[in-house]
């Protein structure tokens, strides 16, 4: 489970398996996942994030959203 990115407490990665799926990242924290596509930026799942939180994260998907879809075609092909 490469780690793309960290920021504060979050931890933005992607599971070695899922080149099956369209480029997204998971955000973790604690024991707290959401997963977001990436072309666009959508929510595609919210394990345990308040709705608050995933806005804020949501921004850093949006900021960082070149680097963590590079980081997939990368690591995926």
């Amino acid at each position: 489970m490469p780690t793309v990115l960290r920021l504060g407490p979050y931890r933005f990665h992607f599971y070695s398996r899922e080149n099956h799926e369209p480029a997204h990242i998971h955000v973790s924290r604690d024991d707290q996942e959401a997963k977001f596509w990436l072309k666009p930026v959508v929510l595609a799942a919210n394990y345990g994030y308040a709705v608050e939180e995933l806005r804020k994260i949501e921004l850093h998907v949006r900021k960082h959203q070149d680097d963590l879809i590079h980081a997939w075609e990368k690591f995926h092909g």
